[in-house]
């Protein structure tokens, strides 16, 4: 009897682990495609609204507060409505001035990164994109007073290196529509550098302000974008650029499109994005967003015709390889301690590493 018992468990053991080896193969193909899915659409969408004209008089849409606008109001209302779904609190868990403050530096990065499009290709602007541990590492020492060891500086030393020699040496046929020369060149490296230093900014702030406050992450978005949306519907009134921009797109219906499905997989990237460290760790979501920005700029160059030079083609094997092996030497993550007991016989809960 022992032994039909044995064997009986041991399938039931076996059809256990391909079931759970089939739940997690089907997670992960779930998260790499809604991650590639709506950031490389994300990325091409950007790229179409900033530099390729619509309609028959060949209108550029100059108006690129008005995009983080839509996309913060579209991220608001289902933040809101993920609250209102469970239940839970809308109350802000931290005081609202902390949150302006976040929604303020990441409106400044979002308006670089898409000013930065009129001056610099996708590509470009992508690849600098992975630079930005860089502005991470300075705002981590003067906010957080962090400490970062000798191979942390020399990867992103070689990431630095890898962007200069791609963003210094374009190919002489691919040109801004909104400028030439070397003049366009410097103003959208400018741009670029008030981007990866507010996102280097925003990212550290962020982790300072919110260290501490037990909060769910629908509420943090909620009230971070709620500020965003009142800040860039501030600055489109002074400016004067809501009713232009209005305009513009009830006359370019594809225009309109472009810009709700824009808003639509900008928000839904959030989802997929938590849903992948929630379940795979940062380590997978780090190689993930790595092969991501690689196929974004690929796609870029065949769907925009951006070539290449040969340098560049040095520049973005410089970066990737560096990333990748930045990505795949970490060590591995070491298993947690079991809780300790306290002095009245309790267990004190495990300190994790915040993600």
């Amino acid at each position: 009897m022992a032994k039909p018992a044995a064997e009986a468990a041991s399938v039931l053991s076996s059809s256990s682990s391909s079931s759970w080896k089939e739940s997690k193969f089907g997670k992960a193909v779930f998260a790499i495609l809604g991650i590639m899915l709506t950031l490389v659409t994300y990325g091409v969408l950007q790229e179409k609204i900033m530099r390729v004209p619509y309609g028959v008089n060949k209108e550029y849409f100059k108006y690129s507060l008005f995009l983080v606008f839509c996309n913060r109001i579209t991220t608001s209302a289902v933040s809101a409505c993920a609250l209102l779904a469970s239940k839970k609190a809308l109350d802000p868990v931290a005081p609202v001035y902390k949150y302006c403050l976040v929604s303020v530096s990441n409106i400044l990065t979002t308006t670089c990164q898409y000013e930065a499009l009129k001056y610099v290709s996708f590509p470009v602007q992508t690849l600098a994109k992975c630079a930005k541990m860089i502005p991470v590492m300075v705002w981590g020492t003067l906010i957080m007073q962090k400490t970062y060891k000798g191979h942390d500086y020399l990867l992103a030393f070689l990431v630095t290196l890898g962007c200069s020699v791609f963003i210094l040496y374009p190919a002489e046929a691919d040109i801004s529509p909104y400028s030439k020369g070397r003049e366009n060149t410097v103003w959208g490296v400018s741009l670029m550098l008030g981007y990866l230093g507010f996102d280097g900014f925003t990212s550290t702030f962020q982790d300072k302000l919110f260290k501490g406050y037990h909060m769910e992450i629908h509420n943090q978005i909620f009230y971070t974008t709620s500020c965003s949306c009142i800040i860039s519907l501030t600055g489109l009134l002074l400016q004067g650029h809501l009713l232009p921009a209005i305009d513009f797109v009830y006359r370019h219906h594809d225009c309109f499109f472009d810009i709700v499905l824009l808003s639509t997989v900008a928000t839904a990237s959030q989802f997929f994005i938590s849903y992948t460290i929630r379940n795979f760790g940062a380590l997978t979501f780090a190689t993930i967003m790595t092969t991501r920005q690689l196929v974004s700029i690929m796609l870029s160059c065949v769907w925009f015709v951006h070539p290449l030079s040969w340098e560049q083609w040095i520049g973005a094997v410089i970066v990737f390889g560096t990333l990748y092996a930045k990505t795949f030497l970490k060590n591995p993550p070491q298993k947690p301690s079991l809780p300790e007991p306290t002095g009245n016989g309790a267990t004190s809960p495990v300190k994790q590493n915040p993600v």
